[in-house]
């Protein structure tokens, strides 16, 4: 696979949060390789460098749709970008959320604040195949109101259940306030017949696979998607490494029990 970027057009530019945009990119000429829920692309900001970013929306023509937060040179000059700029694209890169795994069970999915993205297009598979898939499930939780992305869209699912928490309400919030893990009471999944799909800040990934584990959804059923520092997405800077895994090429999605005992220790 080429290190080269690839050219893509912003051809929209929808803001999400203060911070966080989504960019919808069409490939100026040939596009690349099909990319699948779960993997990222090497998004680049020509004359400020590159950030993995995994795909929130694939597109037919072979265009993606990517939600960046700025926090950083690199992610500030995508968040910055106009229609009709240009950026660089490479990959796709990592691993998938495998939901093929989950054909005729129940279908869980737990984000934490921009964790919802990459889970977006898992969530639009599942419920574009209902005969394939029991109940659908879908935990959103965000530190503020202003912090939840996809909102409108969010209350359009026809999942099973759908709930949205924040830890730090507004004045206009109506919604429920707490942790997410506290909304897996309201869902409708038997744990023995359930996949879990989990993205978010690692602290709320812990906390929620320990949880679905005590509520008995098996270890190996609960996928999560880890975040380490990916600069060369191909397995040989060493950066994205966590324990025996290179998460750009085994990960970013691993399930639990591969990832608990490696999370466990502080060093790694």
């Amino acid at each position: 696979m080429s290190a080269v970027p690839v050219p893509h057009r912003v051809v929209a530019r929808r803001p999400e949060t203060a911070d966080t945009v989504t960019l919808c990119l069409e490939p100026v000429g040939a596009a690349l390789p099909g990319f699948a829920p779960g993997q990222f692309a090497m998004v680049h900001s020509f004359g400020r460098g590159e950030i993995p970013v995994s795909v929130s929306s694939v597109q037919a023509t072979g265009g993606l749709a990517h939600t960046i937060r700025s926090v950083g040179a690199v992610s500030d000059g995508l968040c910055t970008t106009r229609i009709g700029d240009i950026v660089g694209l490479r990959g796709p890169y990592g691993n998938t959320w495998e939901l093929v795994r989950a054909y005729g069970c129940d279908v869980l999915v737990v984000a934490g604040g921009i964790g919802l993205a990459p889970l977006r297009p898992l969530i639009l598979t599942a419920l574009a195949e209902p005969e394939a898939y029991d109940r659908v499930n879908v935990l959103v939780g965000a530190r503020t109101p202003g912090d939840l992305i996809a909102r409108q869209e969010i209350e359009s699912w026809p999942t099973a259940f759908t709930g949205v928490t924040v830890d730090q309400p507004d004045a206009d919030w109506r919604g429920d306030v707490g942790v997410v893990t506290q909304l897996l009471g309201r869902a409708h999944f038997t744990p023995e017949h359930t996949w879990a799909f989990v993205c978010g800040p690692e602290p709320m990934i812990r906390a929620t696979a320990r949880e679905l584990a005590q509520r008995g959804v098996r270890r190996d059923r609960v996928r999560v998607s880890l975040e380490r520092n990916m600069r060369c997405a191909t397995g040989h800077c060493g950066h994205c490494q966590l324990g025996p895994l290179l998460l750009c090429q085994t990960g970013p999605v691993v399930n639990w029990a591969q990832a608990e005992p490696l999370l466990s220790v502080r060093e790694l």
